[in-house]
């Protein structure tokens, strides 16, 4: 009797992406698309506590070498630096990037927390994040239980509407960039491609992107 054939499936490598700025959370945790079955995480931070694969600033990521990554990941970073290190950062993240990678940032939106500042609700809690609740102060200066315990890199820096951080990504090399305002979260979210896209290129990564498990 002959011995039956196994069917051997061809092994597909891991994509893999950049969680910049990661902290103590796993990306699984906070955006659904990016699942270990699928992808391979490097988690990348200033804070070595926080037991990141690499120990850097994102202005300058020369540990990752260039075109090396599917994808970058960056959620509420850029306002942490000066706004002459923005173009810097956003360099690092094109850099790192395979010619059809993209990087996904995320950040705090000035335009609809500054509706609430006008209606003179500065320090009212505009939601609750994992680490307590978040007001109008906090997203304008920093996150005041995070300085109050020493972590001055936690303070703000520079902020940004869907229109800014659009125009700071395109002057950062992204050909293509799809930046959308999320005002239920007070949030903006964007996407850079490391190529130029079609219409129906991007409207296709913004129906897969924007969405968050968080």
């Amino acid at each position: 009797m002959r011995p039956a054939r196994l069917a051997l499936q061809p092994e597909v490598a891991l994509k893999r992406v950049l969680h910049v700025g990661c902290g103590s959370s796993r990306i699984a945790e906070r955006h659904p698309h990016f699942q270990p079955a699928d992808w391979e995480e490097v988690r990348l931070d200033i804070d070595p506590e926080v037991k990141p694969d690499i120990v850097a600033d994102i202005t300058d990521m020369k540990m990752v070498a260039a075109a090396s990554c599917d994808a970058v990941y960056s959620s509420h970073n850029l306002e942490h630096l000066y706004p002459h290190q923005v173009p810097v950062a956003l360099a690092e993240f094109r850099r790192v990037l395979k010619p059809e990678g993209y990087a996904l940032v995320i950040l705090p939106d000035l335009r609809s927390v500054a509706r609430r500042i006008a209606d003179d609700k500065l320090d009212d809690v505009l939601y609750q994040s994992p680490s307590g609740p978040v007001a109008p102060l906090d997203v304008l200066y920093g996150f005041r239980p995070s300085l109050a315990r020493g972590q001055l890199y936690m303070a703000h820096k520079t902020g940004f509407t869907a229109k800014t951080l659009a125009h700071a990504m395109a002057r950062s090399g992204f050909p293509t960039v799809a930046c959308a305002a999320v005002e239920k979260r007070y949030e903006v979210w964007a996407i850079g491609f490391a190529r130029e896209q079609s219409k129906e290129e991007r409207e296709r990564a913004q129906r897969t992107l924007f969405r968050s498990r968080r």
